[in-house]
């Protein structure tokens, strides 16, 4: 079994590094057919740099080749570590990627506890009460938020807690003109409550409708029926023989929402000015920084993938079928 498991897990990483070469060739193109100038996309529009110092520039990056050359010695570069300069931010492409992700990440893993907890607990409360009130007005919210998007509904929550009610900031990450070095952990906390809202509110609806439909499921089966011949009262059924059912394929469909919460959270960003991937993506895009655009394309991929990996690794082992298929294969 464990052998099976190592040669699953070695199938997901052929396919990552599969998955990373098509993203890399499919984003390099669609990049290098934009109406932008490499050289200048690579040294910025108010570049002073003499004739012969972009001369160089260009032959360092091959950006007079042809563009399956040109990819070639992209690629070259990037699994040497190398990818390139940000015009946006005058910095290495990896050092922006790492400075913004520690912002991200913080945004994006109270998010997904958040809602993964509130989503879980909301979907066994509405099995529970199949066809109630509460059950009927939590389905109708989910269905609402599904088809409502990230930005509207950011925007929506802004406009409530921010401008009407004036409870918190605007947004940014921290107080306008205060000093880095004078701002409190409080400060950062109350600059992150409305983003993290935003995105635990558009991420709850699947956490919620799964678990509920999976609650309903279990609760109908007969070893429960024969629990509450026994005598067990509700709350023990469901602590000792439901709970268990549940819990793990919840959270399987909490890692496999990664690429959903990813693309929430760069919406959600750019309402709040959080400075964050989603953030250094709209700056990029705007000031035709290709190397961080690209750094950016990757970082995704592999982000999205680690996510919907560790969904796949959860389910083929908590999952009773997939158990069987392996044994049989």
């Amino acid at each position: 079994m464990s052998m099976k498991k190592g040669k699953k897990i070695l199938s997901e990483c052929i396919r990552m590094v599969l998955l990373l070469v098509a993203v890399s060739i499919v984003a390099f193109i669609l990049i290098t057919k934009a109406p932008i100038d490499p050289l200048v996309s690579y040294i910025g529009t108010n570049s002073t740099l003499s004739t012969e110092a972009k001369q160089e520039i260009a032959q360092y990056w091959g950006l007079n080749d042809p563009l399956p050359q040109r990819f070639l010695t992209w690629a070259g570069h990037v699994l040497k570590g190398d990818f390139g300069t940000s015009i946006t931010y005058k910095k290495p492409v990896i050092e922006v990627i790492k400075s913004r992700f520690l912002y991200s990440g913080i945004l994006m893993l109270l998010a997904w506890v958040l809602s993964g907890v509130l989503g879980f607990v909301l979907g066994v409360i509405c099995g529970l009460r199949q066809g109630g009130i509460f059950d009927r007005i939590i389905k109708l919210i989910c269905f609402i938020l599904k088809s409502a998007p990230t930005f509207w509904i950011g925007i929506l929550v802004l406009t409530v807690f921010s401008v009407q009610l004036g409870w918190f900031p605007i947004g940014m990450a921290a107080p306008a003109g205060k000093l880095a070095a004078d701002v409190t952990i409080g400060d950062r906390i109350y600059h992150l409550i409305l983003p993290v809202l935003t995105l635990t509110v558009v991420n709850i609806s699947e956490v919620v409708l799964y678990t509920r439909q999976k609650m309903i499921e279990i609760i109908n089966q007969d070893f429960i029926l024969y629990a509450k011949a026994r005598g067990e009262s509700l709350w023990q059924i469901v602590r000792r023989h439901v709970l268990r059912n549940i819990a793990l394929p919840a959270i399987t469909v909490q890692f496999a929402s990664f690429s959903e919460l990813f693309g929430g959270m760069a919406l959600a960003e750019n309402v709040f000015a959080y400075p964050g991937i989603g953030t250094a993506t709209t700056a990029a895009a705007m000031n035709a920084d290709v190397p961080l655009l690209l750094g950016i394309a990757l970082f995704s991929a592999i982000f999205v993938f680690i996510g919907n990996l560790i969904a796949n690794i959860l389910y083929g082992i908590f999952d009773p079928r997939t158990r069987e298929e392996a044994g049989d294969a």
